[in-house]
């Protein structure tokens, strides 16, 4: 019990930091300094991703043996991770947040339910593998919060998403076998979107960006064609 209770402490002591730091925010807001707003939001949003970790393993420190599974539902119902393959055979992944900026967020909160959502997705299924591939990361943003910066794409948090996908779709994501493209689009929503496509049918994928709808394009359980393809 002595962890839950260092658990405990840790909490207190990062409510007590994200209340310091929203009083903070407000006074730069009342100062319409909103460049300072800027970068101390960064911090509260990294201050609240460690806070989730630690509410996360709170239960499990009770000692109460469902304690994991209890807590895999709830990352499942509040962070609906969507995975499947589109008409065409690409695999899909729709992430329903923005991913972090490098070294402003912790990627521990996206490895914490990111890997569990595939794991689960792929269980007793067989496996695809696409050789020859592009892995498109597609970052959407709320078209309802125009003044929300769009971030260069060399400076957001990738490396996890994209090695998370390759452990179950990919056997490298090495430069022989795949190569990258990122874009950036609005929709209602924010989310990350993460595709991967046969080389030779990218240019079919760049055409269908441009009518992707708002809620993102119809996604399969299984491989359309076979359960299995070499590509």
């Amino acid at each position: 019990m002595k962890r839950f209770e260092q658990t405990l402490d840790r909490i207190d002591s990062t409510l007590a930091n994200m209340t310091n730091r929203v009083d903070v925010i407000r006074g730069f807001y009342d100062q319409s300094n909103m460049k300072a707003c800027y970068l101390q939001t960064l911090r509260l949003e990294e201050t609240a991703e460690r806070l989730t970790l630690f509410a996360r393993s709170l239960p499990v420190y009770t000692g109460a043996r469902t304690a994991p599974e209890d807590v895999a539902q709830i990352i499942r119902d509040t962070i609906p991770v969507q995975i499947g393959f589109t008409v065409e055979g690409w695999f899909c992944l729709r992430i329903p947040l923005l991913l972090p900026k490098k070294a402003a967020g912790s990627v521990n909160y996206i490895r914490g339910f990111l890997f569990q959502a595939l794991s689960e997705f792929f269980r007793d299924k067989q496996p695809v593998q696409y050789r020859d591939c592009v892995i498109v990361l597609r970052h959407v943003y709320d078209r309802g919060f125009p003044e929300r910066q769009w971030r260069d794409h060399d400076n957001i948090e990738i490396k996890l998403v994209i090695d998370a996908a390759a452990l179950y779709v990919l056997p490298d994501d090495g430069p022989k076998n795949c190569c990258h493209y990122y874009c950036s689009d609005a929709a209602d929503s924010e989310r990350t979107e993460l595709y991967i496509v046969p080389r030779e049918e990218f240019p079919k994928w760049l055409a269908k960006q441009k009518t992707i709808p708002d809620g993102g394009v119809t996604l399969y359980e299984n491989y359309p064609i076979s359960t299995e393809k070499d590509m």
